[in-house]
């Protein structure tokens, strides 16, 4: 992951008992994954892997943790366009 990079996964539900959230970023150096449950107002859950590869097993985990349909929400950059010059 480049260092302005993050993911973040949804599990299709609004409100706020229903809602849950779950992020992976980098700060410097340090991967972060941080679990949200009921919306910005809610329970955060926030933690720090050595690696990558273990910040995405983590993430795996909390996906796979709960009978949810979730999406992923990351932002990716728009595809160059060919025909522009």
């Amino acid at each position: 992951m480049e260092p302005s990079d993050h993911r973040h996964w949804w599990n299709g539900k609004w409100g706020r008992l229903a809602r849950r959230d779950v992020y992976l970023r980098t700060e410097g150096d340090r991967y972060v994954v941080e679990a949200r449950e009921g919306g910005a107002d809610g329970t955060i859950r926030t933690w720090h892997p050595p690696t990558e590869e273990d910040a995405l097993l983590l993430v795996d985990d909390l996906l796979n943790d709960q009978d949810q349909n979730w999406r992923e929400l990351t932002a990716r950059p728009p595809a160059p366009n060919p025909g522009s010059r």
